[in-house]
């Protein structure tokens, strides 16, 4: 077992062998119809040797885009109209079902600790998969949420609406953008300092009021003044406490950490 860190620091220069996507020690190799597949492999093989290491035999396929491949909790493929789509890939899902059954079935906790425990499960797999195509029943999760509310409407003390409002905090819902991740532009990287072009660039994969209120504060927070940066999620603060208040002046987008200080100081929740 390779920690991303080292496998980044041993893998560095491998991309000068042929175009390809990497994440850590996880690589796609794109090849076309006249490259040749042994030959760059065994390329792969001598670069790998040379730091001791060697290609995995069981991970390493030769698939064709129109059969479509797995890669980092993704199942790739391009369509028959040539549209390159992505959803989440089979075990990423069943990895995911098995968590949510888990927490569900787990006899010593009640519907409110199960509620809380699902929240950032549930949250985390829809953004991680919220760029993918989602919509249809394939990934719905209708049965999850379903077996959750008869199980938590099992409890004595709970009622119908209750239940329901356990279900809801259960399955928070995240916005759906298909296709909406913002390509990279050049060599950039997110740390060549370039504050400002990472802020704007992470601003756009915000839905709605978010993005229209980072970009009214030059996507800089206005409690520190800092840029809105990948390091840490964009909070929007309403500034009268009333969270049903969505007018434009009540709005404004701070770091999660500064969000936090300002209710602490305010000694709100």
């Amino acid at each position: 077992v390779v920690s991303p860190l080292l496998a980044n620091i041993a893998l560095n220069g491998i991309e000068d062998i042929h175009q390809s996507v990497r994440y850590a020690d996880d690589m796609v190799f794109i090849l076309k119809p006249q490259d040749d597949a042994e030959e760059i492999l065994t390329r792969i093989s001598k670069f790998l040797a040379e730091r001791g290491l060697k290609v995995s035999e069981r991970k390493t396929k030769l698939r064709c885009t129109t059969d479509g491949f797995d890669f980092l909790g993704w199942h790739f493929k391009v369509q028959t109209n040539g549209k390159f789509r992505s959803v989440p890939s089979v075990d990423n899902f069943k990895a995911f079902r098995q968590k949510v059954k888990a927490i569900v079935n787990h006899s010593n906790y009640g519907a409110t600790v199960k509620a809380l425990k699902l929240a950032p499960v549930v949250r985390g797999w829809r953004n991680y998969h919220r760029f993918c195509k989602l919509e249809g029943s394939r990934f719905s999760l209708y049965f999850l949420q379903h077996r959750a509310y008869k199980v938590f409407n099992k409890e004595t003390k709970q009622t119908r609406y209750s239940t329901k409002r356990l279900l809801d905090q259960a399955f928070p819902a995240v916005p759906y953008s298909e296709n909406k991740h913002v390509n990279v532009k050049g060599e950039k990287s997110p740390y060549d300092g370039d504050l400002t072009y990472w802020s704007e660039r992470n601003s756009k994969l915000y839905d709605g009021a978010t993005s229209r209120v980072l970009k009214r504060q030059n996507h800089s927070c206005t409690c520190c003044g800092y840029k809105m940066t990948s390091e840490e999620q964009v909070h929007l603060h309403h500034k009268d406490g009333n969270h049903h208040n969505w007018k434009a002046t009540n709005l404004e987008a701070l770091h999660e950490s500064c969000h936090n200080y300002a209710h602490r100081s305010k000694g709100t929740a």
